[in-house]
């Protein structure tokens, strides 16, 4: 199942401000650079959310198009439009695995592990099949994925509290080995004008890859492999990694 985040959506951003997206996107633009083959200029930003990477590309000059499953997530990126008077941005409710754009596009990026929302490996591979349909001959697909380091040590059975201005969420991690599948089971605690507060529930589900079935994943899709970073620093890889930054081309015949 795709993450959702009905609930969280709304406070997503603040409760993840201490995440550098800044970093993140000055990392894919170079990425995209460095490996066009032709100057890329209709970017996909899949699985964008609430657009906050979507718009820091739009700000480096590219042609934005952003893909959510959440109605939510993309009603708060659509509100960031209006409050900002973007209106070149499109934005579009629909899943990784079963997407549709009106054309090509020259590069996509997928970020924040939103690939490992894809629990089962046929919906990865229907997912990178679109990716690949839909990408321009050589054009270049910049994502990240969420380690199996990460899912052992830093999840497992862990719990978490992240807060903002009005709002505590309250996280419980179950990772399951044998299947690979870890549940996050997510209590928002909003706070109310009175003081007290509204409490939301949902559970949201990642499936751990090992490096191998990504990378196979990715060469039966039709896609080659240029680098694997272990950080948006441009660290090499290394299996204590959290995430791994996976930049890719698109082979096309």
């Amino acid at each position: 199942m795709e993450k959702q985040y009905g609930s969280v959506a709304e406070f997503y951003d603040a409760l993840n401000a201490d995440f550098d997206y800044q970093a993140y996107a000055s990392y894919i633009v170079g990425q995209i650079r460095a490996n066009e083959k032709i100057n890329s200029s209709l970017v996909l930003d899949l699985a964008c959310g609430t657009g906050k990477m979507t718009f820091l590309l739009r700000e480096h000059g590219y042609d934005m198009t952003g893909v959510d499953i959440s109605e939510e997530m993309l009603g708060v990126a659509r509100d960031i439009c209006y409050d900002k008077g973007i209106d070149d941005v499109l934005l579009l409710c629909q899943g990784m695995q079963n997407f549709e754009l009106y054309g090509t596009v020259d590069a996509c990026v997928c970020c924040l592990d939103s690939l490992n929302y894809l629990t089962k490996i046929d919906d990865l591979k229907k997912c990178l099949s679109l990716v690949h349909n839909y990408l321009i001959p050589d054009g270049v697909f910049v994502f990240d994925i969420n380690t199996p380091y990460r899912f052992e040590n830093v999840y497992a059975q862990n719990a978490y509290i992240l807060e903002c201005e009005d709002a505590l969420l309250a996280w419980q991690n179950d990772y399951n080995k044998k299947s690979k599948l870890c549940r996050f089971y997510l209590s928002l605690f909003e706070e109310n004008e009175n003081g007290s507060y509204t409490r939301y529930d949902e559970v949201q589900t990642e499936r751990c890859y090992s490096k191998k079935q990504i990378l196979d994943a990715l060469s039966e899709a039709g896609f080659e492999i240029i680098s694997i970073h272990g950080d948006f620093d441009g660290s090499d890889a290394t299996d204590t990694d959290e995430k791994w930054f996976i930049t890719a081309r698109n082979i096309k015949e």
